[in-house]
């Protein structure tokens, strides 16, 4: 596993990787989308309620660098609490994803237009010491550094908007598991 000193230069290693090895790639500038309609928002919503309460919210802002490439960014909320505790975890997150197909039907006569891509993640959590450690007298926070990486499934919605659903596996290592293995997100894009 990697040392979390690394991992932000292992992601934007991997991200410059992926652009440049699509460098060869050009638009004429007649075809090029304006920028407005590059940029894209949207974002994932989760809601547990019961015995153990989850509610997380993650809003993006991205843009497609090229017509199968984009990245985005955004911040990260969850509020958690089970019967002994309750915490409030933030912070943010950046994204590239390559769509390898973008619609299924155009080689099977399937009827839906699915896409699959490979989508590669950088998360910076700030978790409350207290209820991550069991100390009582520690009230600071601290951050984890994760690289997610895995593949997903697009339906599209509409000309610019579609629901993905994402597989993902933390890359990194810590004792601290704030994912399940794999992390599955469904998220809109408009």
């Amino acid at each position: 596993m990697l040392n979390n000193k690394f991992i932000p230069i292992v992601f934007f290693l991997i991200s410059l990787s992926v652009l440049s090895s699509y460098g060869q790639y050009t638009v004429p500038e007649d075809d090029k989308p304006p920028l407005s309609e590059r940029i894209f928002f949207g974002g994932s919503f989760g809601l547990q309620l019961g015995t153990v309460t989850n509610i997380e919210i993650s809003p993006i802002t991205g843009i497609w660098l090229l017509p199968r490439l984009s990245a985005a960014a955004g911040p990260t909320y969850q509020y958690y609490k089970d019967p002994f505790e309750q915490t409030n975890i933030y912070g943010g997150k950046s994204f590239v994803r390559f769509m390898f197909i973008r619609d299924i039907g155009q080689f099977i006569p399937i009827g839906m237009r699915l896409g699959f891509y490979v989508h590669a993640e950088y998360e910076a959590l700030s978790l409350r010491s207290d209820f991550w450690t069991g100390n009582n007298t520690d009230d600071s926070r601290f951050w984890i550094h994760s690289t997610l990486a895995g593949a997903g499934i697009s339906q599209s919605l509409g000309p610019k908007a579609s629901l993905n659903i994402t597989f993902m596996w933390n890359l990194t290592e810590s004792q601290y598991q704030v994912y399940d293995k794999p992390e599955i997100r469904i998220d809109f894009i408009f």
